[in-house]
């Protein structure tokens, strides 16, 4: 795969851009554009990795429309965290926005997140096929962004749910729209409650991965899935976006959730910052893990 800088590749015009925590590469001969999430100092959602994810699309949508930019048809999420896709939401960020009372902040975090995540869950309207590759753990906010593609190919036995529940909070940026598209509304409210921590398999036979298959393939899957996509691409969406328009998922309403979700973060209570306290130790030694 050609690891050169895709958005340099693409147009000329456009200056070199530099993401402190994301990972882009172009590969000319799929047509697929890759994004690799590299958050720092922990695999979570930081406002740096929005930050760049947002100049991301700004850069994307700058390079799919120039005259002379070559043809995306794939926009394939990843990440660049060894064993871990992302942990979900900035916890350590949480506490200490609750503790302030910053509503407002919260409120522009989660907002942050519908921002970067619904361009890729829209494909950016364009014609664009959005896939996320799971080769580590997915959870919370982190598993959202997953299952706002509309193609997830997973890596056996990583670890996938919503353990905000623990901590008496729900997931508010996408959780329930998009699992009760995929499932239905009592599923979703099931896999949110449990606070379970799936493995990929009972994800795969729930119906949320597509393709499902052994560690260390995963790569080879997502061009496998291109090679297959590309012989009736038109047919396949066409039928994804009728899918789309019947089982649509809004902006609006993933920014009024983000508003439920900040209304509740604030009722919170000292044992319930206490177990995100754990949580965000829990996410520090996985960056550790990871850098080991």
């Amino acid at each position: 795969m050609n690891g050169m800088n895709a958005l340099v590749l693409q147009s000329p015009e456009m200056p070199a851009e530099e993401y402190a925590q994301l990972k882009t590469y172009y590969d000319e001969k799929y047509q697929a554009m890759w994004y690799h999430l590299d958050p720092k100092p922990r695999p979570c959602v930081t406002w740096q990795l929005l930050n760049d994810l947002k100049q991301f699309h700004r850069d994307l949508y700058s390079v799919i429309d120039h005259p002379d930019g070559p043809t995306i048809k794939y926009l394939i999420l990843g990440s660049n965290s060894p064993d871990v896709f992302n942990l979900g939401g900035d916890l350590k960020l949480f506490k200490e926005l609750i503790e302030t009372r910053s509503r407002e902040a919260l409120f522009e975090y989660g907002k942050a997140c519908i921002d970067t995540m619904y361009p890729h869950h829209i494909e950016l309207e364009r014609d664009l096929t959005s896939i996320t590759l799971l080769q580590g753990d997915a959870l919370g906010g982190g598993l959202e962004a997953a299952l706002s593609s509309s193609v997830i190919i997973a890596e056996k036995g990583i670890k996938m749910g919503f353990p905000e529940i623990l901590f008496n909070l729900f997931p508010g940026m996408g959780a329930y729209s998009f699992l009760s598209r995929k499932l239905n509304s009592r599923m979703a409210k099931e896999i949110i409650l449990s606070g379970k921590l799936y493995q990929a398999e009972e994800f795969y036979e729930m119906g949320l991965i597509d393709v499902l298959v052994e560690k260390g393939e995963g790569e080879h899957a997502v061009y496998d899935y291109i090679r297959k996509e590309n012989r009736s691409r038109n047919g396949i969406t066409a039928l994804r976006a009728a899918a789309r328009r019947v089982e649509q998922v809004t902006y609006e309403e993933l920014v009024d959730i983000v508003k439920i979700w900040v209304d509740a973060a604030l009722k919170l209570e000292r044992k319930d910052l206490r177990m995100m306290e754990r949580l965000v130790a829990r996410q520090s030694r996985s960056a550790l893990k990871a850098t080991a």
